[in-house]
């Protein structure tokens, strides 16, 4: 323990496995010495989606798919403690979001599952999980946690700037050069692009964008999507996969639609979503920097640059971090701040009453 590393590990909304980065925070700006992802297999990921719908015997359930996430995350630290020849010894803590299933905030309760307690006893180093439960039950939203750390590694004394995670969900972070961090979830991120691609290429995700791209934009079913009050909604506000789900797009389809113009017009509507938030909340922001998985789809991109001037899009590499990993080193910077007894969530972000050390430790 005498280095201090931690380990940060985030499987989102995406589905489509375990980020595992090993970060040194001795420094001024964090240094990521090396990462893993692990896929999940498929009958892992199947049940991990059905368990975001109330179902059958789901506490059982959940409770299994909780242990084998954490044999997935253990599995993942393994790996990048062997790609960087890092004796488990040297790791303070693991900082472990864990999957959520629901995220309720309005009804008071967020739940993310990964058994943090068998993680410990497979790694054999400290866990901290569950960051998102203490900012609820002081009135927040719980998510997103993530703006404090863009705060933390993007933000610039004379730029305002902003900072989007294209996730499965997509969430914004405004980091004025002066004043207060705000943040949000804008809406869906990939989670319907996915969803869509799935359903009609086979695919985990639509490569670059590209299918997307030869598509047509359907006006009348764009608008309909945009109809969604979330939409107008007035931060803070958090939401995941109890709205934005295949429900939720089989309810506004009109039936015949042709699947790629279905699909650009959902690569439109995060789009869209994403730029009319960033305009009303991030005014003045000369910077827009995009992490995440959604960072990998150019197309979307491309359609973001169109939107989103003045501000210069860039993904979150020009300063210093892979887009893939942000959101693992996140919570592994979340996890030294419960340690150091610092406070994790940003009131201005989540709408808590005040600032709050997060997380649950489970010792080594």
């Amino acid at each position: 323990m005498s280095r201090g590393f931690f380990v940060g590990l985030m499987s989102g909304t995406s589905l489509d496995g375990v980020d595992a980065v090993l970060a040194d925070f001795a420094g001024a700006r964090p240094r990521l010495l090396g990462e893993a992802h692990l896929a999940f297999d498929s009958a892992l990921r199947r049940e991990l989606l059905a368990l975001n719908s109330p179902a059958e015997n789901e506490i059982e359930r959940a409770a299994l798919a909780g242990n084998a996430l954490a044999h997935t995350y253990a599995a993942a630290v393994a790996a990048v403690l062997a790609a960087t020849k890092t004796p488990a010894a040297e790791i303070r803590a693991i900082g472990c979001h864990g999957q959520t299933v629901r995220h309720r905030p309005e009804r008071g309760y967020t739940a993310q599952i990964g058994n943090a307690a068998l993680l410990a006893e497979l790694t054999g180093i400290c866990v901290v999980a569950d960051f998102r439960s203490r900012d609820v039950a002081a009135g927040g939203q719980g998510a997103p946690l993530a703006p404090a750390f863009h705060a933390a590694v993007f933000a610039h004394s004379t730029e305002d700037r902003a900072a989007v995670n294209l996730g499965g969900i997509a969430n914004l972070s405004f980091l004025p050069s002066g004043g207060a961090v705000t943040g949000f979830d804008s809406g869906p991120g990939n989670c319907l692009l996915d969803l869509w691609a799935s359903r009609h290429l086979g695919a985990a995700h639509d490569e670059g964008g590209n299918w997307a791209a030869a598509g047509q934009v359907i006006p009348a079913l764009l608008e309909r999507l945009l109809q969604e009050p979330y939409f107008a909604a007035a931060p803070p506000k958090s939401t995941g996969r109890d709205l934005f789900n295949e429900a939720w797009l089989s309810a506004r389809l009109g039936g015949g639609e042709e699947p790629q113009a279905v699909q650009a017009t959902l690569l439109e509507l995060t789009a869209r979503s994403l730029a009319d938030a960033f305009a009303r909340h991030c005014t003045g922001a000369r910077r827009l920097i995009v992490c995440g998985g959604g960072a990998k789809n150019d197309a979307l991109l491309r359609r973001l640059a169109e939107l989103s001037p003045p501000a210069a899009l860039e993904t979150s590499d020009r300063h210093g971090i892979d887009p893939q990993l942000v959101e693992a080193a996140a919570f592994a910077w979340l996890a030294k701040r419960t340690l150091d007894g610092q406070s994790g969530n940003l009131p201005s972000v989540t709408g808590a009453r005040a600032a709050r050390v997060l997380g649950a430790i489970y010792p080594a």
